[in-house]
Order: C-alpha cells, then sequence, then structure tokens
C-alpha cells in the first residue's frame, strides 16, 4: 500500500508511533489543542477502512488495535488517532463504509413501498456482513464506546430514516398519529435479523424480511393507538 504524505508528517515533530496499549483510547495530548483531523484521500481511507475489516474479521473487535491497523495498513497510529479518535470510532466508521446501505434517500410514496425497500436493501448488505456485524455487536454489548459509535455512525441514521417515513405515512393518512407501534419498528427489524440465526440457525434473507413486514410491521402500524386511560 502507498503511504499518503500526511501520515509521514509526526504529529509533534517525532517520528514515534507511541500510542494507548491496549489500542483502544485517545493517544497522549501535549496540552489542550483541540485533536486535528488528518487530510486523507478518498481512497486512502477506503484503503484504512479494508484494512479494519480484514483485522476484524481475523482477529475481532477485542485484539484489534490501533498498533495492528497502523501495520497492516502502513500507516502510522498519529493519524489514526487524529482522524479518528480512538478505536471505537475508527471501527464504527470502517463497518458503516463496508455496509454500504443509503437508506435516506427512500421514498416511495407509500408506507409499505417504504419499509420493503429498506429491507431489501439491509438483506443484501446483511448478505455480504452477518458474521461481523454479529461479531460486533456482541462486542458492542460489552463495550459502551464502542455501543455509542456504532449508533453515531449507523443506527441513529437508520433510526432518522425510519422516522421521516413514518411521518410521511402519517401525513398521507395511513398510519394514525400516536400509534404507539411507531416507536419500535426499528426495534423489530433488528430483532428480525438477529432472531432467526439465534431461533433457527438460519441468516435472514430478502423473501424472510418481505414476509415479516407484511406480517408483523405493517399490521402493527395500522392499529390504532393504545388507550391512555381515564
Amino acid at each position: 500500500m502507498a503511504v499518503a504524505a500526511e501520515e509521514l508528517e509526526p504529529e509533534d515533530g517525532s517520528a514515534s508511533d507511541d500510542g494507548p496499549e491496549s489500542g483502544d483510547g485517545p493517544e497522549p495530548a501535549d496540552g489542550a489543542a483541540p485533536r486535528r483531523r488528518s487530510r486523507l484521500s478518498a481512497e486512502r481511507e477506503q484503503e484504512l477502512f479494508d484494512g479494519v475489516v480484514v483485522l476484524l474479521h481475523e482477529v475481532g473487535y477485542e485484539a484489534l488495535t490501533m498498533e495492528r491497523v497502523a501495520a497492516l495498513t502502513k500507516s502510522s497510529k498519529a493519524t489514526l488517532y487524529r482522524r479518528w479518535g480512538g478505536k471505537p470510532e475508527l471501527v464504527a466508521q470502517a463497518i458503516r463504509n463496508n455496509r454500504r446501505v443509503d437508506l435516506a434517500s427512500i421514498d416511495t410514496g407509500s408506507l409499505a413501498g417504504d419499509l420493503h425497500l429498506m429491507v431489501e436493501l439491509l438483506s443484501e448488505a446483511t448478505a455480504q456482513d452477518a458474521d461481523l456485524m454479529r461479531a460486533v455487536a456482541h462486542a458492542a454489548g460489552r463495550n459502551e464506546d464502542l455501543a455509542a459509535a456504532l449508533r453515531s455512525a449507523m443506527a441513529d441514521r437508520e433510526a432518522r430514516t425510519v422516522k421521516q417515513a413514518l411521518a410521511r405515512a402519517v401525513a398521507r393518512g395511513e398510519v394514525a398519529p400516536g400509534n404507539p407501534a411507531g416507536r419500535f419498528v426499528q426495534h423489530m427489524m433488528l430483532g428480525a435479523v438477529l432472531a432467526r440465526f439465534v431461533l433457527e440457525g438460519v441468516e435472514v434473507d430478502g423473501p424472510y424480511l418481505h414476509e415479516f413486514v407484511d406480517a408483523v410491521v405493517l399490521p402493527a402500524l395500522s392499529g390504532r393507538p393504545a388507550p391512555t386511560g381515564d
């Protein structure tokens, strides 16, 4: 791999590649200056993300360190810390890049169309990285920093897409305002993806998720709000 010119420039005037031994926290700072973001080309950033994904498959999240990423991608740890701040952020961004799922542009004109297109795109991505996502999800259950980074990089964005689709459905009269099932759509979809492997030992696919949308999600959203009581 070629080494970008900006990565050969030491952060503090030395050629040292020191950092936390665990590779999981921020590099020590010399003063209170804010962390600078390295200028990386799109091609070089892709090489770094690819290296992270390779290491996740080979050694898993816990054993992955910034030092290993730097060695594999012929970069410096200083560059990695300047650009991403730490291992959780780098891993989350690498996974988001690897999935290549763009849900933000979905707007088919109906809630059913939006949800079916979402699951079609998600099923294609899941087929490519199911083992990786399960492993990282397991690690996130024990590491709040990783969980927060994944929420910021992926889950929060997908949640906004679902909320926008529901808001359009309410405006069209497809979903009653205040339907309590609306806040659980993302939970239902994620649950469907994870539960099938646990309960049946097989990965989800397009037909399974489309059936789940028709049998579970859409009926829940077409119901009326639960009574609020006296």
